[in-house]
């Protein structure tokens, strides 16, 4: 078991963590998983890519609801839309924070605004305007093209497991067919095992297209039931870094066998951002529970990002 692809990590807990659980569940004792069900399941917002001082995928529809309602000045009346046009992106951060905290309030308000910009759009469309917004979009303070924005010791972890004989796979609070655009290249994670929120689709000669009703929001508890319905199998591992992760973290640490649950924790101000809002109640679990490991942006990992 070679665990010099873990460079970006420093020789602290949760590298001796992860190596110690790969180990058994790898070996000849009693903690053996057999590779077919040795299943890891990662978040991706804020646990393999950066998510502040907005979301990826916000920036994308910020834009497009910023584009609309310069088209139609109307539609200014509605606070996203508004939010958009004037460039407040803490109106959303305020949103998502209220969600983790219990108040969907915001929220709402947000997915209104964007089922109404929804239309009948094939998947194939969908993925080339995704495609064009990674090509030429940038982080707006750390400067690097989005998919440069992925964690490099999360990288090499994917890596490191996968020739551990796992399979992982994402489940995201984010748009499925968002991340599929960008996560093969990223991530080496291919589309059919990218699980996360997504639109209705239905089938129009010859082209699957979307519609503006939301199908699922793959967050909380919808997380663990949405891996058992793609994935058929309980996870052995799972990474997360929110409230919103908490259920997915406590399905793969609470089966029949062993278990181990990844926090990050964005404590690292000077290389990334350091944020403790949405995931106080996860960090709690995180010091409490067995099975469950903390790590510390600014302590466990010796980078952040590739160059």
């Amino acid at each position: 078991m070679n665990d010099t692809v873990l460079d970006a990590w420093r020789d602290a807990p949760a590298k001796s963590a992860i190596i110690d659980f790969v180990g058994r569940v790898t070996g000849a004792g009693p903690d053996h998983v057999p590779p077919a069900e040795r299943v890891a399941v990662f978040d991706n917002d804020g646990t393999l890519w950066c998510e502040k001082p907005a979301y990826v995928q916000l920036d994308f529809i910020v834009r497009a609801l910023a584009q609309a309602a310069t088209a139609d000045p109307g539609l200014l009346d509605q606070a996203p839309f508004r939010a958009a046009h004037d460039g407040d992106l803490a109106w959303f951060g305020t949103a998502v924070e209220q969600h983790y905290r219990g108040d969907d309030t915001m929220l709402h308000e947000f997915a209104a605004a964007v089922m109404h910009l929804a239309a009948a759009e094939s998947t194939e469309d969908y993925a080339a305007r995704v495609g064009a917004f990674f090509e030429t979009a940038r982080h707006p303070t750390l400067n690097r093209p989005y998919p440069a924005c992925g964690y490099a010791p999360m990288v090499q972890l994917l890596r490191y497991l996968e020739a551990n004989g796992f399979t992982c796979y994402i489940v995201s609070g984010g748009g499925r067919d968002f991340m599929r655009a960008v996560t093969e290249q990223m991530y080496a994670i291919p589309p059919e095992r990218v699980v996360g929120s997504s639109m209705g689709l239905n089938y129009d000669s010859g082209r699957v297209v979307t519609t503006n009703k939301l199908e699922i929001f793959d967050d909380g508890a919808a997380k663990p039931v949405r891996v058992w319905s793609r994935v058929g199998r309980r996870p052995i591992l799972a990474a997360g870094n929110s409230n919103g992760d908490i259920e997915m973290l406590d399905y793969a640490t609470t089966g029949d066998g062993p278990g181990l649950a990844l926090l990050i924790d964005h404590d690292d101000a000077d290389r990334e951002f350091a944020y403790p809002a949405g995931a106080e109640r996860a960090k709690q679990l995180a010091t409490t529970t067995d099975g469950w490991q903390l790590v510390s942006m600014a302590g466990d990992w010796s980078r952040v990002f590739d160059d």
